[in-house]
């Protein structure tokens, strides 16, 4: 019988349209993953959004449900599309139209980790890619579309937001040498996936608090980013990157003295979040 693929808090009183989502902080890795791989857990984890859904697990305290992967990414990378299979890792396939996510061996059963290290030594058998995709990905992002449709349901529209935290080094490879870098970035492709409006006040919270906010760039959004941002249907999709530097020692893995500092924060941020969904509800009934 196949593991749960996520686990889901949910408040005791629903009380907003907001829904937190953590597709990339599972930290499960089969045993079986781990004698296979070429690399040593403490590289495989660099994959890892570690610890994200610790810094959001306030989230149902304040009304809104919680939805948090348990299979790492570097397993199966639940913010890809499940077609996005990459051919130089699986058996059998054929290259189909070009796509930089998979030609960088990074689709949805990954190929690398971070810098480009290699997992495996050799290639994976399809129905490997398939019972990933068929245990794992299918049962979150089923998971996932029920919280939205019942936020819509009961609310008359739904906000996900969509939790993940960027290594250090990724800012400091995108942003110009002496300028300011963000301690978070919000993704919402450019205005595609969310209203201006629910995005201003998600950059307010985040900057009250102290945070140095960008949008868009360098992470403007991936698959659920595109796919569940759907704006006109009263769908808004948010990513919310944040810089692993502020609370977490990168190379070890392990949080660091800031990490009670930076959570406290983000629950300040994640109330204001979803007083969003309240807000929204009450215009939406009038």
């Amino acid at each position: 019988m196949p593991k749960p693929a996520y686990s889901l808090t949910l408040p005791q009183d629903r009380s907003t349209a907001v829904v937190f989502a953590s597709p990339h902080s599972g930290r499960d890795y089969p045993p079986s993953f781990l004698r296979r791989s070429v690399l040593p857990t403490r590289l495989l984890r660099s994959s890892e959004d570690a610890f994200v859904d610790l810094l959001f697990g306030s989230a149902p305290r304040q009304g809104a449900p919680l939805l948090a992967a348990l299979a790492p990414r570097a397993w199966v990378d639940l913010n890809r599309d499940a077609d996005e299979l990459d051919p130089a890792l699986i058996e059998g396939l054929v290259r189909g139209p070009p796509n930089p996510r998979v030609n960088s061996g990074l689709g949805v059963v990954p190929r690398v980790v971070a810098s480009g290290r290699a997992i495996y030594s050799g290639k994976l058998k399809r129905v490997e890619a398939d019972t990933r995709i068929t245990d794992v990905w299918r049962p979150y992002h089923d998971a996932l579309q029920t919280l939205l449709d019942e936020s819509r349901a009961t609310f008359g529209n739904a906000i996900l937001v969509d939790c993940h935290s960027m290594p250090h080094e990724a800012l400091e490879a995108a942003c110009p040498r002496h300028a300011a870098r963000p301690d978070v970035v919000l993704g919402d492709r450019f205005g595609a996936a969310a209203d201006s409006e629910i995005v201003d006040r998600m950059e307010a919270a985040f900057a009250g608090a102290g945070f140095r906010v960008a949008r868009n760039a360098p992470f403007a959004g991936a698959f659920i980013t595109q796919h569940y941002g759907r704006p006109s249907q009263g769908q808004h999709t948010v990513q919310i990157e944040i810089d692993r530097a502020l609370y977490m020692n990168e190379a070890r893995v392990e949080p660091n003295a800031n990490f009670d500092v930076i959570r406290r924060k983000i629950s300040g941020v994640i109330a204001e979040i979803c007083d969003i969904g309240r807000c929204d509800v009450a215009v939406a009934a009038e």
